[in-house]
């Protein structure tokens, strides 16, 4: 993200030559470069002297000046541990619009130019991998041609809490018009993780990430106002030029969460005469949905939410639903307004009143956190375990502390 050192290097191959003719004599995604020098006639790369480029700007107007010299340089590639040199020309960089710039072609072949970039170490050492598996420096792979065929829909079916479910959740924050930095995006998220947990939301940290996210000259002015146009101009930390003149490139935040140590399914089931599920639900400030009471010997109750209410309120939790019949109920956007996309209130009492007129049974799932004693005992390890299947009858026999609802 914004704060990591980056170097120039090379992001891909334009399109024009396939990936089966690259070889290793050719500057490959991933290549970082340290310098680049004129070739002199009569004159060998052992006495060529080097230049280096702290950007990709600087890196253009170097070989704008060396290609004004000699069509042909020597450049200086770092890849993976070795560093070695590689002849090249400089070549106009056709994609940009705004002012000219140069960048490198392959010195035998027209059809192989390199896109150049600055770019963090890790983001080098991933395309570095994936041009070793193209023109298979440095080892040869296996085939990896053959493909296996996969049970998808059984796996699905058995090895998620729901077929619906995928586990993992995510919010995308936009930029607000004041804000000048992509830190001042990731301070919002972060502050809105911090107070959903501080004010019981189960919910673990996965991972945070910046994305790209395509606006138009007409949505920005209509979402912000009349100065919303020039406010997406000015944001030069982010903007990139796009294709299409009306639209622009902004970066966002995307924060990865799980619901949860894992989700238990809950099922509420009425009887006869029974107009209601027993339970108060509330939308949270962060925008997720709570059980806010439980009314004892209604459906709720039967399900086991009333010990499951009293237990979270003693250990300062919320009993937050993640699901209902199978559709998320976590927010999944914050707009540039600051206003948090998440279900309508109205959609869910709709829905379970709908059930009670034709005396459906309701599927929910709650979000479990790590110490909880009631429902099914979540495992002490997070990750992968918490996405083990539920025991079936043939494994064992439940105990009678786990809720098995049929």
């Amino acid at each position: 993200m914004g704060g990591a050192a980056t170097v120039v290097g090379v992001k891909r191959v334009k399109e024009g030559m396939p990936e089966e003719e690259w070889d290793k004599s050719m500057l490959l995604p991933g290549d970082i470069i340290e310098g680049v020098a004129a070739v002199v006639a009569d004159a060998d790369e052992d006495s060529a002297t080097f230049t280096s480029a702290k950007g990709r700007s600087e890196l253009s107007s170097l070989l704008g000046r060396l290609g004004r010299q000699s069509g042909s340089v020597w450049v200086k590639v770092r890849r993976g541990n070795e560093v070695f040199l590689l002849r090249a020309r400089v070549a106009p960089d056709r994609g940009s619009t705004l002012h000219r710039r140069f960048t490198l072609c392959a010195a035998r072949d027209d059809r192989h130019v390199a896109k150049l970039a600055d770019l963090t170490l890790d983001r080098c050492a991933e395309l570095q991998e994936t041009s070793r598996r193209v023109v298979s420096v440095d080892f040869v792979a296996f085939d990896m041609k053959k493909g296996i065929k996969y049970d998808w829909k059984k796996k699905v079916g058995t090895n998620l809490p729901d077929r619906h479910s995928t586990v993992i959740s995510s919010i995308l924050f936009k930029p607000f018009p004041d804000e000048h930095s992509v830190e001042a995006v990731t301070t919002r998220s972060m502050a809105w993780f911090s107070a959903a947990v501080s004010s019981g939301a189960p919910l673990i940290f996965v991972n945070i990430q910046t994305e790209q996210i395509a606006v138009s000259d007409k949505t920005a002015s209509s979402a912000e106002g009349t100065s919303g146009q020039s406010y997406w101009r000015e944001r030069s930390w982010y903007k990139q030029q796009s294709s299409k003149p009306n639209i622009e490139m902004v970066q966002g935040i995307r924060f990865w969460f799980l619901p949860g140590a894992a989700e238990v399914p809950v099922v509420l089931e009425l009887k006869m005469g029974e107009t209601r599920f027993g339970m108060d639900i509330k939308r949270t400030e962060e925008g997720f949905f709570c059980i806010n009471a439980v009314s004892k010997g209604l459906a709720a109750d039967r399900a086991g939410l009333l010990k499951l209410y009293k237990e979270a309120s003693d250990a300062g939790q919320l009993v937050l639903i993640c699901r209902l019949e199978g559709r998320s109920l976590i927010p999944s956007e914050v707009s540039t307004k600051g206003l948090i996309r998440c279900c309508d209130h109205a959609d869910i009492k709709k829905r379970l009143a709908a059930a009670i007129e034709q005396m459906e049974e309701v599927h929910l799932h709650i979000m479990a956190w790590s110490d909880q004693k009631s429902f099914t005992p979540i495992p002490s390890t997070m990750g992968p375990l918490t996405l083990l299947p539920q025991p079936t009858n043939e494994s064992r026999t439940a105990s009678s502390d786990e809720l098995l609802i049929t």
